[in-house]
């Protein structure tokens, strides 16, 4: 009977084969020539197989057990083992030829291709088949493999197989070790059916399907995993898994140690059954869009577990918790313990200068806060500990320095302070790599003395807003491997000593930004391989540099002066970054700059650079990133623009002296983003866009030129503009109904699909900020990586006319609405308050009339309102807002009242309400004096009237005496008259 420690003996076996170099060298210690029809079964394969070095070449002769990757069992001779693992130099084989392309002249590597023949059934006892590693270009996994009964270990890993994985892989019942794994980007990925063929593999220790595509068994995993009862490690690594079952009717993981679903989409949270598998030494969820907090576990449940992998995930929760549940073991075996890139909060606890054993300590990029425990420093096997990007703060505890095997230490991007001298890094000898910095500027100071030599020689420098001293620090003079050196935003001053140029051969990195640098660049020098140097924001002066291998070169805001060399491109041919903005750079824009092919960002603005702008250029086939802005350029963009430069993403030439029309042609580049032409001497229509371009344009601003004719409709088929300015130009007619439809103007922060390929891009290493001068709340202001979350309309200073569209209110991100001084009629729409996202707006200096819309006082983000010096009339709307608005904000509009402005309206409501109505009141009275004054008056004549005319008609006597007096009275005025008359006829002719 097979005793329990040699059966576990016996499982164990085919790992130790893997560990064990698995290329045969051909030897077998039998003395029998291996059977012919295995022989003949093997040069069948050979046949079917493209080997182009020819590490085939020993299989001739009668004995096959010699031949290379052949092994033969000792009794019979009889083929059991067949190694043809290829090298991993075979995955660049090119197709036409199958050699691989950048394979050195003296290394031939085995590297095979063709198909598999079937010709293997043959080899009867085979266990053990290894084709990993090498280019089957697709072809599918021979299903007869299925049929080799006695296979134990199976792995054709990162072979270029493609297709559907054969079932018939479940009838390997003896199958130890099984490895498909592939880079999941192949285009020649494997894809599963379903997962009903695991059942079959009943002894399997080892299962690897990494980028198996496991989407139509991705509900159903675990149930089928579950049937191993033998299984020991399981990686699903990129299998494009998205369920993440909370319960299993039954766990059946009694042998499983290692636990790899790496690189996944769970979009859960992670199921407490995992931390109930008490075997588990490695559990690794690396990026698998995992979120919520960690499931509570029993106290100690996991003392044998070494790793811990929850890298880049969305997890939340208090750090402690998580501790916690790693504690409470007698002998904890934790060695590897990365939570970083996720939210996990809280102070570190003490408990976690427990862990003996711990080696790597990953909790960057999170938001813990609180001071380093000192209690870290009881980790004497620690070689990692990154706790850099956090929300750290306090002093650095000196207990750091006793961490005698630590090689990385990252501390940066936290807001520490006090004082670091020699003491935090005394028993730091094995220290390769140091990152350090502080949110908190010049809180955080070094403070050495005078000749101290570290024993560490650093390959790795990284301090940033620290304060190092006004000189170079000199004990870095010893570190004669350094490769990487930052010390940026140091308060360093003075010159650069010649030691640190005389580093540059062997630098891949010089980043001495933001400091108070004086002194002359080298005009030559030879850095390492692709180095990336960066000098901006100092006072640095000279000519433009030769600097040999340099990759990124940033010079900003620096003194350089003179013109760019002719032959930059001789000596700089490897530049793919270069930023000499803010200088003093003077001459042409050279040709031999549009020779740096591999540039794909170039920034020159804000220098004195003239001439024209594109003459003599040659095809830049990777330029993303264009800025030329803040120059004298002059000339016209030409019609060939977009063949000239096909990968350009940012184009900012504003503030110039360009001139000319603006060719449609000029504008079909496919990905271009961002176009910034303001300021400059532009004229004639706005250019039509394709519909391709169009797509791509986020951001379009030619303000301040001469553009005439209307706002060209296309842009309403935008689908990620965002900041259009087209102020300060002769623009004419309505503006469009469809600007309603402008998508990129309805989606908040970064939704839109096509963020700029420079804020994401990784062939650029200095990042790329970019900006751009707009005008928000009547003032410019300079974006720069916010630009994704502006959106801004700006048409005015133009002749425009016509209403406001009242579907511009559908644009329900939009942050800034300029409009003013046009010739706009009509009255403000009602609907613009479903503007709610709205900050700025201004309408000023129109023709515009009627009332304000009353719901604007629902628009709680504006801040910046101007309706001045408009025909606008009636109440100034009330509460929110609209109470912390000048009089300034309304002027030039005699119709309005209200508050804030001193003319009160005809209703006013609160405190003048009471005296409005004690007026009222009075008026009242005064209108029931009236009424009894005029009353009177028709009484009195009635009574007047009647007391003489009734007497008249009711007595004979008075009537006759009243008719004679009146007739003798007539008589005496008719009298009078005549006699006057007559007089003043004798008088006038006298005088004639």
């Amino acid at each position: 009977m097979v005793t329990v420690k040699g059966f576990f003996l016996l499982l164990s076996l085919p790992l130790l084969s893997q560990l064990l170099p698995l290329h045969a060298n051909g030897i077998s210690s039998n003395t029998t020539s291996c059977p012919v029809k295995e022989r003949r079964a093997l040069w069948k394969l050979k046949a079917g197989l493209k080997d182009p070095y020819g590490w085939l070449s020993s299989w001739t002769g009668r004995d096959c057990c010699e031949w290379v990757g052949v092994s033969c069992d000792n009794d019979m001779g009889r083929v059991v083992k067949l190694d043809l693992r290829g090298s991993d130099i075979c995955d660049v084989v090119d197709d036409d030829d199958n050699a691989p392309e950048s394979a050195p002249e003296d290394y031939k590597p085995l590297c095979l291709s063709g198909h598999v023949s079937p010709s293997l059934l043959a080899l009867k006892h085979l266990t053990y088949l290894d084709l990993s590693h090498n280019n089957f270009q697709g072809n599918p996994i021979p299903s007869f493999i299925g049929s080799l009964k006695r296979l134990t270990y199976l792995n054709l890993s990162q072979a270029s197989f493609g297709g559907l994985v054969p079932p018939q892989l479940g009838n390997l019942s003896n199958l130890h070790y099984l490895d498909l794994s592939s880079e999941f980007s192949s285009h020649q990925a494997l894809r599963v059916s379903d997962l009903n063929w695991l059942s079959g593999l009943s002894s399997l220790n080892y299962l690897n399907l990494g980028g198996v595509n496991l989407r139509k068994g991705s509900a159903r995993w675990p149930e089928y995993v579950n049937m191993l009862p033998s299984l020991m490690e399981l990686h699903l690594v990129e299998c494009q898994l998205s369920e993440f079952p909370k319960s299993l009717s039954s766990a059946n993981f009694t042998s499983l140690s290692v636990l790899d679903l790496s690189f996944n989409n769970f979009n859960s949270t992670i199921p407490r059954w995992v931390f109930n598998i008490t075997t588990l030494l490695e559990l690794t969820l690396e990026v698998s869009e995992l979120e919520g907090s960690i499931p509570a576990f029993a106290e100690g449940a996991l003392c044998g577990l070494q790793k811990l992998d929850l890298f880049l995930n969305n997890l939340t929760g208090n750090i402690r918790e998580v501790a916690v549940g790693l504690s409470g073991c007698n002998n904890s075996s934790l060695e590897t313990l990365d939570l970083s890139c996720n939210n996990f909060n809280g102070p570190l606890p003490d408990s976690l200068g427990l862990h003996k054993y711990l080696r790597v300590l990953q909790l960057s990029v999170n938001s813990i806060w609180g001071p380093i425990p000192s209690s870290l420093g009881n980790l004497s096997r620690l070689v990692e500990m990154d706790l850099s990007a956090n929300n750290m703060n306090g002093t650095i505890p000196e207990s750091i320095g006793q961490l005698s095997k630590l090689t990385t230490l990252a501390l940066a991007r936290n807001s520490w302070e006090g004082i670091v001298t020699e003491s935090h890094l005394l028993n730091l000898k094995e220290l390769e790599s140091l990152s350090l910095s502080s949110y908190r500027a010049s809180s955080l100071k070094f403070r050495f003395t005078r000749g101290w030599v570290p024993d560490f020689n650093l390959s790795s420098i990284e301090i940033k807003n620290c304060q190092l001293g006004s000189d170079f620090p000199k004990w870095l003079k010893n570190q004669k491997k350094l490769s990487s050196m930052t010390l940026s935003g140091a308060a360093i001053s003075g010159t650069v000593p010649d030691w640190l140029w005389e580093l540059s051969r062997q630098l891949g990195i010089l980043d001495l930004s933001q400091n108070r640098i004086v002194g002359k660049l080298p005009r030559f020098l030879d850095f390492g391989f692709e180095a990336t140097v960066n000098l901006a924001s100092n006072r640095l002066e000279g000519s433009f540099p030769f600097w040999l291998n340099v990759r990124e070169l940033s010079l900003k805001n620096n003194l350089v002066s003179g013109p760019i060399p002719a032959n930059v491109d001789h000596h700089m041919s490897g530049l793919d970054y270069l930023d000499v903005a803010y200088n003093l750079l003077t001459g042409d824009l050279p040709s031999s700059v549009s020779k740096l092919k591999n540039l794909v960002y170039l920034d020159l603005s804000n220098n004195a650079l003239s001439g024209d702008i594109y003459a003599g250029w040659a095809v830049m086939p990777k330029l993303k990133i264009l800025d030329l802005s803040e120059n004298n350029f002059s000339g016209h963009i030409p019609c060939q623009m977009c063949s000239l430069l096909p990968s350009l993403e940012w184009l900012k030439l504003s503030t110039n002296n360009i001139s000319g029309k603006l060719p449609s042609c000029s504008l079909n580049c496919t990905g271009l983003s961002t176009l910034d032409l303001g300021k400059n001497r532009l004229h004639g229509l706005i250019p039509r866009w394709t519909e391709e371009s169009l797509n791509k344009l986020s951001e379009l601003i030619l303000q301040s030129n001469s553009f005439s004719g209307r706002i060209p409709e296309q842009l309403c088929n935008s689908l990620n503009l965002h900041v259009l300015d087209l102020t300060n130009n002769n623009l004419f007619g309505s503006i469009p109904k469809c600007f309603g439809n402008m998508s990129g103007m309805k989606l908040l922060g970064m939704e839109f699909s096509d963020t700029p390929t420079f804020l994401t891009n990784s062939e650029v290493h200095i990042y790329y900020s970019g900006s751009l001068e707009l005008n928000m709340k009547g003032r410019p202001m300079e974006y720069f990586e916010l630009i994704p979350l502006v959106k801004m309309i700006d048409l005015s200073r133009n002749k425009l006319s016509g209403e406001i569209p009242p579907e511009i209110s559908n644009l329900s991100a939009l942050k800034t609405l300029n409009l003013s001084n046009n010739k706009l009629m009509g009255s403000i729409p009602g609907k613009i308050s479903r503007l709610k996202q709205l900050e700025t707006l201004d309408l000023s200096f129109n023709r515009l009339s009627g009332q304000i819309p009353p719901g604007m006082s629902s628009m709680t983000f504006l801040n910046s309102l101007n309706l001045s010096y408009n025909n606008l009339d009636g109440e100034i709307p009330r509460g929110n807002q609209f109470t912390t608005f000048n009089p300034s904000s309304f002027e030039g509009n005699p119709g309005l009242c209200g508050f804030p402005l001193s003319r009160n309206c005809s209703t006013p409501t609160g405190l003048d309400a009471q005296d409005q109505d004690d007026e009222d009141k009075g008026n009242e009275e005064d209108d029931h004096g009236e009424l009894w004054f005029y009353t009177s008056i028709v009484l009195g004549f009635l009574v007047g009237f009647w007391s003489v005319c009734g007497t008249l008609v009711i007595k004979s006597s008075w009537r006759q005496a009243y008719f004679r007096f009146a007739d003798k009275m007539k008589d005496k005025l008719y009298l009078a008259v005549q006699l006057k008359t007559a007089w003043l006829r004798r008088n006038w002719e006298n005088r004639t």
